[in-house]
């Protein structure tokens, strides 16, 4: 059956979106067009969805292709073992792990929307593709792994589900993976989306976190999870120690710095009252001295024509006598 022009240009864009031929620096105006024209479509995609289910997608557009790359650059190809992706979305993070050269037959993604199954099914026909809630993720994969998991990379929006749940999802993850394999999430937030120090952390895991990826929007950050090892928890004990011991110190160092602020604060009163007052002592002497000269001008005015008075009145008494 003969394909009509927009089903025939939709697979040429796709072919040439997956083929290797794809990442050839070479400038090409084809291979811009086809990224040009399915970016286009899955920020609509994207945006429906997000529109329909806000706190399930996260976000209004699928991650770049530079976070993508951050993200699959900590998964080692070399590792056996399948590798699970959590909510891939419309698939730009699934592009960069087969880009990094993971083959897509070791690639199990677990997608919850049924629209984004059926896209990614369609897009990567070599990867096992799993509709079903990520945040029960031993029922979701349950019969479908034979193998530990090498690396579990996830775009789920962990900030809108409660931290007992994000240690739930991270405990399940590490029962599925290898002792030393990766967990992997990004997020938008400037502090780990797992609290490293809470009264529910009784996984022992470490964290690392990646440099800023400022080419998406927003900027986002990489955290790696991995299970604690005996040198991991000494470690991670010296740290939290360092920690309280850094922050016992800036404590005291805020207190003592409230303390001078207080101190200076009060003496500035004071000395400003002081000059109120002197300043007010000032004026009233200044007042005080130019209402004095005032009278005595007056004074002065009033008293002058009496004494003309009085020498006229001696000028008049000395002509009567001559």
């Amino acid at each position: 059956m003969v394909k009509d022009d927009a089903e025939w240009r939709f697979s040429l864009k796709d072919h040439a979106l997956r083929s290797p031929l794809f990442d050839v620096d070479r400038p090409s105006k084809v291979k811009a067009n086809a990224y040009r024209g399915f970016r286009w479509k899955d920020e609509a995609r994207f945006i429906k969805t997000w529109l329909e289910s806000p706190l399930t997608t996260g976000a209004v557009s699928p991650s770049s292709r530079s976070l993508s790359r951050m993200m699959a650059r900590y998964v080692d190809p070399s590792i056996p073992g399948p590798i699970i992706e959590l909510g891939p979305g419309t698939g730009p993070v699934t592009d960069a792990l087969i880009r990094r050269g993971v083959a897509p037959e070791r690639l199990v993604l677990v997608e919850f929307e049924p629209a984004f199954c059926k896209l990614l099914s369609r897009r990567y026909p070599g990867c096992q593709v799993v509709q079903g809630d990520a945040y029960a993720l031993g029922a979701t994969l349950s019969g479908l792994l034979f193998d530990p998991a090498a690396a579990i990379v996830s775009s789920l929006p962990l900030l809108t589900r409660p931290e007992r749940q994000r240690y739930e999802l991270l405990g399940d993850a590490f029962a599925l993976m290898r002792p030393d394999a990766p967990f992997i999430q990004f997020t938008y937030g400037l502090t780990s989306p797992i609290p490293r120090q809470h009264r529910e952390n009784d996984l022992g895991f470490d964290a690392k976190v990646s440099a800023p990826v400022w080419l998406n929007l927003p900027p986002a950050r990489v955290w790696i999870y991995r299970r604690a090892t005996a040198g991991g928890d000494a470690q991670d004990r010296v740290g939290v120690d360092l920690l309280d011991k850094i922050k016992a110190g800036r404590d005291k160092l805020g207190e003592e710095w409230r303390e001078q602020r207080q101190k200076l604060r009060t003496e500035i009163l004071v000395r400003s009252s002081e000059a109120r007052a002197e300043f007010r002592m000032r004026a009233l002497k200044v007042k005080i001295g130019l209402e004095l000269h005032k009278a005595r001008v007056i004074a002065e005015r009033t008293a002058k024509p009496a004494r003309q008075r009085v020498k006229s009145d001696r000028l008049g008494d000395r002509r009567s006598r001559w």
